[in-house]
C-alpha cells in the first residue's frame, strides 16, 4: 500500500494510544459505581434521548464511512451515494415502529435472538444467532483493517500495531463497563466525530470551492450522474438492501432499543439519529464522486483522502487520525458488548453452560478479539467475506420480522425460507473477481445469459435472497 509518510510512526503511535487512553479512564470512571449485570446489558434500562441518540449515531458511523461511500461512488455514481446513505440510516426508521413492538412483546428483553427464541423455540434461534455473530465479528476485523490501513496509509505505521492499540483499549473498558460505558463513550465520541467532519466538509468546499458542486460532476463525469446508467440503480438498490438488511440484525441496534428508558425517549431518538446519519453518509459518497471526476485513475479506496490530503498538510494528517479511532473505537465497543451480551443471555442454550455466563462471555470476546488482531493485522481485504454476511441477513431479514405481524409464518417455514433464500442467492453470488457465479458461468454459460445479468451479478444475488423466501411463508 502507498504510505504518505505525513506523519512520523512514532507520533502517530503517541497519538493513537493517548486518545485511546483517554476513552478508556472515561469509560471505566464512568462505569465504576454502576457495575451490575443489568448495567452491563441494558444501561438499567433508563437512557434519556441525547445520550441515546448520540449512541446511535457513533455506533453506527465507523471508520467504514471513510472508505466506503466515497469507494462505491467512483463506479456505481450517484445511485450508489444515495443507496449507500438511506441503507444506512433506514434500519434506524425501521425500529421506530419494530422497537416498540418488541419491548411491548417482551419488555423484559435484552437482545433481539432472546425475543426470537421466545416467540420460535431453540432450532431457529441458532440459526439467527449463528449469522448474528459472524456478521458482527466481519464488521469489528472490518473496522480494525479499516482504521490500521489508514494510519499505515498516512504514517507508515505497522498495521499490527495500531490494531492492537484500538483492540485492547476497546476491551479494557467494555468488557468492564458493558453497555453503559459504551454509550457514555459513544456521547464523547460523537461530539468528536461531528465536529471534525464538519471542519472536514468546510475544508473540502473551501479548498475545491471549484470542484466540490454538482456543475463540476456533471462536466467530468456525467455518467456518475446520469439516468441512463445501470450501476446508478443498481448500485444504488444494492448496497440499500445489504446495509439495511445487515444492520436490523446488528445486536448493538437491539441493546439501545431496550435500554432507551420509555417508548417516547426512543421514537425520538431514532428519528433524530435517522437525519443526522444521512447527510454524513451523503457527503462522504458525494465525495468519491468529486474525486472521480477530478482524477479518473484515484484509488477507489482512497478517493475521500485524495481531496483531504492533496497538500498533504499534518494537522489534516493528525485530524484524520483523531477521527478514524473516534469511529473505530466508537463502532467496536458496541460489537463486543453486543455479541457478549449475546453470549451472556443465550450462551448456555447453546454450550449448556452452567458457570458464571458473564466470565464465559468475555473469555470468547477474547478470544474472538485475538482472531481479529491477527487477520486486521494481515491488512487482507475482507469485502468479499462482508459482502457474504450481508447476503446471510438479507436471506433472513424479511422472514424474521415479518413474522411478528404475521402469526400464520410457523417455525419450521422461517427456517426452510432463510435457508432457500440464501441457497437462492448463493446461485447467484459472484466470484472473488465478480467476473461469474455457480449459476452463471459455472453450471450454465455466461453467454447463456443476457448481459445485464451477468453484469448485475452481486445486485442479482441480494434481489433473490431477499425476496425469494417469501415463497416459502405458507409452509407448515
Amino acid at each position: 500500500m502507498i504510505n504518505l509518510n505525513i506523519l512520523s510512526q512514532s507520533s502517530s503511535i503517541i497519538l493513537i494510544i493517548t486518545l485511546s487512553l483517554v476513552f478508556v479512564i472515561i469509560g471505566i470512571l464512568y462505569t465504576k459505581k454502576n457495575k451490575s449485570l443489568d448495567n452491563y446489558l441494558v444501561a438499567n434500562r433508563n437512557i434519556e434521548t441525547f445520550s441515546l441518540t448520540t449512541s446511535f449515531v457513533a455506533s453506527a458511523l465507523g471508520a467504514w464511512i471513510l472508505f466506503g461511500p466515497a469507494s462505491a461512488a467512483t463506479w456505481g455514481g450517484i445511485g450508489a451515494v444515495i443507496g449507500y446513505a438511506l441503507g444506512t440510516a433506514f434500519p434506524l426508521f425501521v425500529l421506530i415502529y419494530l422497537g416498540e413492538k418488541f419491548r411491548k412483546f417482551f419488555p423484559q428483553g435484552k437482545t433481539l435472538i432472546e425475543v426470537i427464541r421466545i416467540r420460535f423455540g431453540k432450532k431457529l434461534f441458532k440459526l439467527v444467532l449463528l449469522l448474528t455473530i459472524f456478521y458482527m465479528f466481519i464488521f469489528f476485523v472490518a473496522e480494525v483493517t479499516a482504521v490500521s490501513m489508514l494510519v499505515n496509509y498516512i504514517s507508515g505505521t505497522s498495521l499490527w500495531i495500531t490494531s492492537f492499540i484500538v483492540i485492547v483499549s476497546s476491551l479494557i473498558y467494555t468488557l468492564y463497563g458493558g453497555l453503559r460505558a459504551s454509550i457514555f463513550t459513544d456521547n464523547i465520541q460523537f461530539i468528536i466525530i461531528i465536529l471534525l467532519l464538519l471542519f472536514s466538509l468546510n475544508y473540502l468546499i473551501s479548498s475545491n470551492l471549484n470542484e466540490f458542486n454538482m456543475e463540476f460532476i456533471k462536466h467530468n463525469k456525467p455518467i456518475l450522474l446520469s439516468t441512463t446508467y445501470l450501476p446508478n440503480f443498481t448500485a444504488g438498490l444494492t448496497f440499500f438492501i445489504a446495509v439495511a438488511a445487515t444492520n436490523l440484525f446488528h445486536q448493538g441496534n437491539w441493546q439501545r432499543v431496550y435500554a432507551a428508558k420509555n417508548i417516547k425517549v426512543l421514537k425520538k431518538s431514532l428519528t433524530f439519529s435517522f437525519f443526522i446519519i444521512i447527510p454524513i453518509v451523503f457527503f462522504m459518497g458525494f465525495s468519491g464522486l468529486v474525486a472521480v471526476s477530478e482524477n479518473s485513475d484515484v484509488i477507489a479506496d482512497l478517493a475521500f483522502f485524495s481531496l483531504l490530503l492533496k497538500e498533504q498538510s499534518v494537522s489534516i494528517a493528525i485530524i484524520l487520525i483523531v477521527l478514524a479511532i473516534s469511529l473505530t473505537i466508537s463502532s467496536i465497543d458496541t460489537l463486543i458488548n453486543a455479541i457478549s451480551s449475546l453470549i451472556v443471555v443465550d450462551g448456555n442454550k447453546v454450550f449448556k453452560f452452567k458457570g458464571n455466563k458473564l466470565k464465559l462471555s468475555k473469555n470468547i470476546i477474547i478470544l474472538l478479539s485475538i482472531v481479529a488482531f491477527f487477520i486486521s493485522s494481515k491488512g487482507i481485504s475482507i469485502l468479499y467475506l462482508f459482502l457474504l454476511a450481508d447476503l446471510l441477513c438479507c436471506s433472513a431479514v424479511l422472514s424474521v420480522f415479518c413474522s411478528f405481524y404475521n402469526e400464520k409464518i410457523s417455525e419450521k417455514s422461517i427456517y426452510i425460507s432463510i435457508l432457500f433464500g440464501l441457497f437462492s442467492g448463493l446461485l447467484l453470488f459472484p466470484s472473488p473477481d465478480f467476473s461469474q457465479s455457480i449459476l452463471i458461468g459455472i453450471i450454465f454459460q455466461i453467454s447463456d445469459f443476457p448481459a445485464f445479468m451477468s453484469q448485475s451479478l452481486l445486485f442479482l444475488s441480494f434481489l433473490v435472497a431477499t425476496f425469494c423466501p417469501i415463497l416459502t411463508w405458507k409452509l407448515k
